[in-house]
């Protein structure tokens, strides 16, 4: 498994996760094996609203995600995600504790619509 975090800032694990997608300033890129963290990245975010969080959503699937957590994204990036086959799940909070609600199934598959993008709904984790 291989998950992609959107970050606020470049701090990796202790870093909260962004509530914006296509804003993120950052992604962690962890890799798991077995349940458990064997390597974590950060990189820069090329593609901070470039057109959009679907640009961005191309960003971090070059890094070959299976799985992304943020905390909110518009209707684009969410279709681009479920057309690449990559679960995306909602989380407010470190990246660090993000990962532990994933790997115990604490996370529910989905996230509402960011509200900047004119649709209702928040991260309620």
């Amino acid at each position: 498994m291989k998950i992609g975090i959107t970050l606020n800032d470049g701090q990796g694990m202790k870093s909260e996760v962004c509530a914006h997608f296509g804003q993120c300033s950052h992604f962690l890129i962890v890799d798991v094996e077995n349940g458990k963290v064997k390597d974590s990245k950060v990189v820069v975010n090329s593609a901070v609203h470039g057109g959009g969080g679907c640009v961005a959503v191309t960003e971090i699937l070059k890094y070959g995600i299976t799985h992304v957590i943020a905390g909110g994204m518009g209707m684009g990036a969410q279709q681009k995600f479920a057309n690449a086959g990559v679960p995306i799940a909602c989380y407010s909070g470190k990246a660090e504790g993000a990962i532990k609600a994933l790997l115990s199934s604490e996370l529910a598959e989905g996230i509402a619509p960011c509200k900047d993008h004119g649709h209702e709904g928040e991260c309620g984790h």
